[in-house]
């Protein structure tokens, strides 16, 4: 039996498993958690720690159709001006709640398109945080880069403003697949906005890149993955288009026939893997490539890597606090949302009132599975010992897990001292495999494929 019928035969090319930035999952949050639990947990931060700080901007001049993401389309720069009033109200209401001397170890912009921001918009925004919350000595400052929608004012704004990382999306360089996904940007583009970033002293540079996308072949996948190669980002994040119209209507407008099999997704997936490993980048978790010397490869290398709902990262902050509509905060206790909407978010919060619409407290079980799932996804094998010390896991329940993962994955799966761990030929599985983990029902149509 190959190698690709062994994963057919184990489900891989039809399952449909989370992600797993979280446990459990954003669809198990309700509205037991609201803004008093919230201002609680921010009140509960220790004296002197540091935080995570993810500021979301849900707008867009162009929205794109690929994109699931919970923005919003604007012509002009009212709206979003309006919005910015409303996050900075948010923050001095933080401010008034936290701890003393608590200051940040990573500040992230995303969205939608902060680029969208203006240079005033972005002094102001930015000193209204550092008021709120001074960055910590190290502390690391990112943005999510359109390069079409950026230009020479924007990127002196935030290089004094103090931004370290840029974190540009590409998704393909292929003009006809960004045609059929809504999204044009040519290389040339996207080569001038890092020449940009790097001519203002920002050498840190993140890039997005997808996989599975209408019409994309090996050598399609090949010819843009070299583009990007020449481009020398520090990190890439390799990721799978999820199709899920139901969810994302824009994504109507992309054509279902013209997707690659999942069997051709595995492959795209491989062909873009190994030129990444040729030019010498380390694999870091399920879909993720950095420099050997950028601190996420280092943080893979030592056991240090982390996953939240940006993604895999190497921030140890004691909470990761979201700000904006729709915005999550993940606490020692547990999720909080903020309201989904940007109308409803305004009106919670010009009441002199936290946003939170929904959220999730955590159980000790929760945090067991959360953090076992964690290593399986950032290490690829289980440490029993932090288990049972840190997180009280029961011996027995981890022993029928163990054996539960053998039993249904057999070689792709291999009992060592610490428990688990993956064989490289076995990674494709890791999130279905993280999935037996999992204590939660799964709702199949609302996750991602598992390849």
């Amino acid at each position: 039996m190959t190698h690709l019928s062994q994963l057919a035969r184990l489900g891989l090319f039809d399952a449909r498993v989370p992600r797993y930035t979280s446990y459990p999952t954003a669809p198990h949050f309700s509205s037991d958690v609201g803004p008093a639990q919230f201002g609680e947990w921010t009140e509960a931060i220790p004296e002197g720690a540091e935080l995570s700080l993810y500021v979301h901007i849900p707008f867009c001049r162009r929205l794109c159709w690929f994109c699931a993401c919970r923005t919003q389309g604007t012509s002009s720069g009212a709206p979003v001006a309006a919005y910015l009033e409303v996050v900075k109200r948010e923050l001095a209401l933080l401010a008034e709640r936290l701890p003393p001397r608590v200051t940040l170890s990573h500040l992230h912009w995303g969205g939608g398109t902060p680029t969208l921001l203006d240079p005033d918009m972005i002094r102001g925004l930015t000193e209204s945080i550092f008021r709120a919350v001074p960055m910590a000595p190290g502390g690391e400052f990112s943005v999510e880069i359109d390069p079409s929608e950026v230009d020479d004012a924007r990127l002196d704004a935030l290089a004094e403003a103090g931004m370290t990382r840029a974190s540009i999306g590409v998704q393909d360089f292929d003009p006809e697949i960004q045609k059929i996904i809504g999204r044009e940007q040519s290389f040339e583009i996207t080569e001038a906005a890092v020449n940009g970033i790097r001519a203002r002293g920002i050498q840190s540079l993140n890039a997005d890149i997808l996989y599975g996308l209408p019409d994309q072949s090996q050598a399609r996948i090949t010819d843009s993955v070299q583009k990007l190669l020449s481009l020398d980002p520090d990190r890439v994040a390799l990721y799978g288009y999820a199709h899920v119209p139901w969810m994302a209507r824009r994504q109507t407008l992309i054509p279902s026939d013209r997707l690659p099999t999942p069997e051709e997704r595995l492959q795209l997936f491989d062909t873009a893997r190994r030129l990444f490993m040729w030019d010498d980048y380390d694999e870091v978790g399920i879909d993720h490539f950095a420099r050997k010397g950028d601190s996420m490869a280092v943080a893979a290398r030592d056991g240090t890597l982390r996953r939240n709902f940006q993604g895999y990262t190497v921030d140890t902050g004691v909470a990761l606090v979201g700000l904006g509509a729709s915005a999550i905060s993940r606490f020692p206790q547990g999720y909080a949302q903020n309201r989904p909407g940007t109308g409803d978010y305004a009106k919670a919060v010009e009441a002199g009132s936290f946003a939170t619409k929904r959220g999730h407290a955590f159980t000790r079980d929760d945090l067991m599975r959360g953090r076992l799932i964690e290593q399986m996804m950032c290490r690829f094998r289980t440490d029993r010992v932090e288990l049972q010390r840190d997180y009280g896991a029961d011996p027995a329940l981890l022993d029928r897990l163990f054996a539960q993962a053998e039993a249904e994955f057999g070689a792709y799966v291999h009992r060592v001292p610490g428990g688990l761990e993956i064989p490289q030929e076995g990674r494709p599985l890791t999130r279905m495999i993280a999935r037996l983990f999992d204590a939660y029902e799964l709702d199949r149509a609302g996750h991602s494929p598992a390849v």
